[in-house]
C-alpha cells in the first residue's frame, strides 16, 4: 500500500485506482493490524482469492468499528459513486431481490475493505450463470459440546465417504471452529438439486456414524455430534469465502489446506493473515486442482434418489424458505410431540 495522505490513501489494483479512508485504523486488536494490512493482504493471496470467488456476487457482512464492534450484513450496493463497480441482481432466500456485489477483480474486494467488510459471504454460482450451482459445501458445524478434534474426525469421514464415491473434497477452515469441504462441479445443477445432494450425503454419514455425525435439524436432536449442515446448499444461500479474514482478534482466515497437512497438531486458529499470506508465497494453491477437474453430481444424486425410493421424506428447510414439497412439518420434535399429548 502507497504511503497515507492525511486520513486516506490510493492503491492500484487490477488496473484500478481505489481510495482507502482511514488505512491505519485497527481492524484487529491482537496484533493490531489494521484496514491497510487487510487490503495488503488481499493483495498477497490475490490469485487463489480470486479463483475462489472472482466472478460471483458476494454478500457483505460490515464492520465498521472493527473486529470487535457491532457488525451488519450490506445486501445491496448503493448506486452511483464508484461507475467501475460490477453488480448482479440476485434473490435472497425469501425472494426479495438485490443488487449484489461482484467480484470482479481485486479492486473490487479493496472498494468493499474500505467499507468495513470482514466478511466476503459468496454464492454458489458465478455472476453470468445464475441458474447453475457449480459449487456443493459440506459445513461441519461445530455444535455446543462438539471441540475440533472432532470436527476433524467427521471431516476424515467425509474425504473417506467422497473418495469412496469417485469424488475428491477440497477442506478449508472456516476461520472459526469449523471445516467447509467443497466439490466443484460441472455448471449441469440448480441449487434444489445441489442440495439434495448434500441432505444425502449427511444422511449416508449418519447412517455409517451415528455416534459421530448427525444430519438432525434440529439442534434437541444432535447430541453431542458434528452436524452436517445440509442447508448452507439450499437456492440462495452464501457461505463464508476461501481466503477470507473472519472478524476475530487474531484475524484467522479461512484457509484452504491439504489433507496431508491434516493431522493431530492441526488448527485453524494457527492461520492468521500472515502466517497465510506466507504460504501462498511458498506453496501457491492447494485447491489448484480443484477448478481444473469439476465433478459431477451424480454418485450423489444417486444417494439421494435411493433415499427417495426407500421412503424417506425431504429434510426440513430454513423458516425462511417456503414449504417445500415432501417436507415434514417444520415443528421441532419436542414441541410436535407436546402438542399431540395436548390434543
Amino acid at each position: 500500500m502507497s504511503k497515507p495522505t492525511d486520513d486516506e490513501t490510493t492503491v492500484v489494483l487490477d488496473g484500478r485506482e481505489v481510495v482507502v479512508s482511514n488505512p491505519d485504523k485497527v481492524f484487529f486488536s491482537e496484533r493490531g493490524e489494521t484496514k491497510g494490512d487487510l487490503v495488503d493482504f488481499y493483495a498477497a493471496v490475490r490469485d487463489p482469492l480470486l479463483a475462489a470467488m472472482g466472478g460471483r456476487p458476494v454478500l457483505l457482512q460490515r464492520f465498521p468499528n472493527g473486529a470487535e464492534g457491532k457488525s451488519f450484513f450490506q445486501k445491496r450496493v448503493e448506486k452511483g459513486g464508484t461507475p467501475w463497480l460490477e453488480t448482479t441482481v440476485v434473490s435472497t432466500p425469501n425472494g426479495t431481490p438485490s443488487n449484489a456485489l461482484v467480484i470482479a477483480d481485486l479492486a473490487h474486494v479493496a472498494w468493499a475493505v474500505n467499507r468495513g467488510c470482514l466478511g466476503f459471504h459468496v454464492w454458489p454460482n458465478r455472476a453470468d450463470d445464475p441458474d447453475h450451482a457449480d459449487e456443493l459445501r459440506i459445513d461441519l458445524d461445530p455444535t455446543p459440546g462438539v471441540d475440533f478434534p472432532m470436527v476433524r474426525d467427521a471431516a476424515l469421514l467425509v474425504r473417506d465417504l467422497l473418495e469412496e464415491l469417485g469424488l475428491t473434497g477440497w477442506p478449508k477452515t472456516t476461520g472459526n471452529r469449523g471445516i467447509h469441504i467443497y466439490l466443484r462441479l460441472e455448471p449441469h445443477w440448480d441449487s434444489y438439486q445441489v442440495r439434495s445432494a448434500a441432505v444425502a450425503l449427511a444422511r449416508e454419514l449418519e447412517r455409517r456414524h451415528p455416534d459421530q455425525v448427525t444430519a438432525a435439524w434440529w439442534k434437541e436432536e444432535r447430541g453431542r455430534r458434528v452436524f452436517v449442515d445440509f442447508n448452507q446448499n439450499a437456492p440462495h444461500k452464501t457461505i463464508f469465502g476461501a481466503w477470507c479474514v473472519r472478524a476475530r482478534p487474531g484475524a484467522q482466515v479461512s484457509t484452504p489446506f491439504g489433507w496431508d497437512e491434516f493431522d493431530e497438531a492441526f488448527h485453524p486458529d494457527r492461520f492468521t493473515m500472515p502466517v497465510v499470506a506466507e504460504r501462498v508465497a511458498a506453496d501457491g494453491n492447494p485447491w489448484a486442482g480443484m477448478y481444473e477437474r469439476p465433478q459431477s453430481l451424480a454418485p450423489l444424486l444417486e444417494l439421494h434418489e435411493r433415499d427417495m425410493a426407500a421412503g424417506l421424506m425431504d429434510a426440513p428447510w430454513p423458516p425462511v424458505y417456503p414449504k417445500q414439497p415432501n417436507e415434514p412439518p417444520r415443528v421441532a420434535p419436542s414441541r410436535a410431540k407436546k402438542s399431540k399429548s395436548e390434543s
